[in-house]
């Protein structure tokens, strides 16, 4: 299947395994941590070669650190290396338009640009050669495959095919396994109509988008007198927000659906982006290490944090040659172990998937307060429609209140408040608004209105 004495790998397209085999690679996900970590070191050489070779950019960050190539012998080497940063990548490419100089790979070889909105600065642009995207969809197929995809199946996407890296990563990964797969899309107004029109129609078994956009379509759905799981969706897969990964909207999707659900995702610049990805046994994302390999760091040092703590994952391409990323910060909160999953996989863990963003967490009165976390409560006392999270700020003091959508049979402001108190440190105040009366989203929802002035 593949020429492991290679760099950049050589994967046969027309591989596929068995029906019933559990595993894509059996060697190569339930090998031994120490083997696999010689691996991961090999491929590090080879990247990081590839790298200071081809990119200027590189080859002058680690200079500036007294870095070369012939100096990673260990992984613990590999570790002492400077992170990347978002802001890092849209500065060169504002120097050195339009993809600037991390770009290894000659224009020729070039098959896909994508990028990013640029909600949060400037857009940055990304470029995959047409090795690299084959060696995408070989990693999409494989880790697909452990969450029990086959080729019988048929695969719904239903989210933005457009600057989102998210769908085309599934469409791609779809492929390879050989689904057969439907890119509907998502976020033009009336398409959640159109989108159960067709569920109904072709009944796919599988189904890729956003947590949010999940609800949203089961919402729809009980308005248009369907029940969701009469879709008859087996398996759904989700990036893009964390609601996959929190246990209690996992819950909630699966008895909305009847269905299956998995975490999946990273970020777009670690494309293929899901590898973080759970498996069968459904017990938190695995980190596919062989493929993309993540540290789990401590934010302030960004050297690795044991298993068990908690740290934000740091991201380094092993077979990549267009637009490599090394030890990139992804700005995510997670925890990580090594504890043995019963798939046998060997890989860690994020046992409680990725639960937040530094950027993200809010600080109230001197407490650290995640979204997530509030959400979780949330859907723990039984409020499944949507809520807003606010934070004003009164004088000197910082006020948070949750507005929340539910029927006036259901509104218990005592039992919540005290609820969202023992889990997030402070009291909040609790609003309720009729069901129906907030925004809703086709992608990605944002919920956090932090209306404080700014220093």
């Amino acid at each position: 299947m593949i020429e492991a004495i290679t760099w950049p790998p050589r994967y046969d397209a027309s591989y596929r395994p068995a029906a019933d085999e559990p595993y894509w690679n059996r060697r190569l996900e339930t090998m031994d941590p120490d083997e696999r970590n010689r691996l991961i070191l090999a491929k590090l050489k080879a990247q990081i070669a590839w790298c200071w070779e081809r990119s200027p950019f590189y080859r002058e960050k680690w200079q500036a650190v007294g870095f070369e190539p012939g100096d990673l012998r260990t992984l613990e080497d590999f570790s002492r290396l400077p992170v990347l940063r978002k802001h890092e990548l849209r500065e060169e490419q504002a120097a050195h338009p339009p993809f600037g100089r991390y770009t290894c790979d000659d224009p020729s070889t070039w098959a896909r640009i994508h990028g990013t909105s640029g909600t949060t600065g400037k857009p940055t642009g990304f470029v995959i050669s047409r090795d690299d995207w084959a060696r995408i969809a070989e990693a999409q197929a494989r880790v697909m495959w452990a969450m029990g995809f086959r080729p019988t199946d048929t695969l719904f996407v239903a989210s933005l095919f457009s600057l989102y890296m998210g769908s085309w990563g599934a469409l791609a990964g779809g492929e390879r396994l050989g689904m057969a797969c439907f890119p509907f899309g998502a976020g033009i107004p009336g398409m959640t109509k159109q989108a159960l029109t067709w569920l109904r129609e072709v009944k796919p078994s599988g189904f890729y988008g956003t947590p949010s956009y999940a609800l949203r379509l089961a919402e729809v759905a009980v308005q248009e007198g369907i029940d969701p799981r009469s879709l008859g969706l087996g398996k759904m897969f989700f990036s893009g927000e964390p609601g996959a990964g929190i246990p209690s909207v996992k819950a909630q999707l699966e008895e909305t659906f009847g269905a299956k659900v998995f975490d999946s995702g990273s970020t777009a610049e670690m494309t293929p982006w899901i590898t973080d990805g759970e498996c069968s046994e459904r017990r938190g994302m695995h980190l596919w290490q062989d493929i993309v390999y993540a540290e789990v760091c401590d934010p302030q040092t960004f050297r690795p944090v044991p298993y068990g703590a908690e740290g934000t994952p740091v991201y380094t391409h092993l077979e990549r040659t267009s637009m490599p990323m090394v030890r990139f910060a992804a700005g995510d909160l997670t925890t990580w172990t090594d504890e043995p999953c019963p798939c046998g996989r060997t890989y860690p863990r994020l046992p409680r998937g990725i639960y937040g963003r530094i950027d993200d967490q809010l600080t109230i009165r001197g407490e650290n307060v995640f979204p997530s976390s509030i959400e979780e409560v949330l859907r723990n006392e039984g409020y499944h429609d949507e809520y807003r999270i606010v934070v004003t700020r009164e004088g000197s003091l910082d006020e948070l209140t949750v507005r929340v959508e539910a029927p006036e049979r259901d509104r218990d402001r005592t039992r919540l408040s005290d609820a969202l108190r023992r889990v997030v440190g402070l009291r909040c105040e609790v609003e309720f608004v009729d069901v129906g009366s907030l925004p809703r989203s086709e992608l990605k929802s944002r919920r956090v209105d932090d209306l404080r002035p700014k220093a």
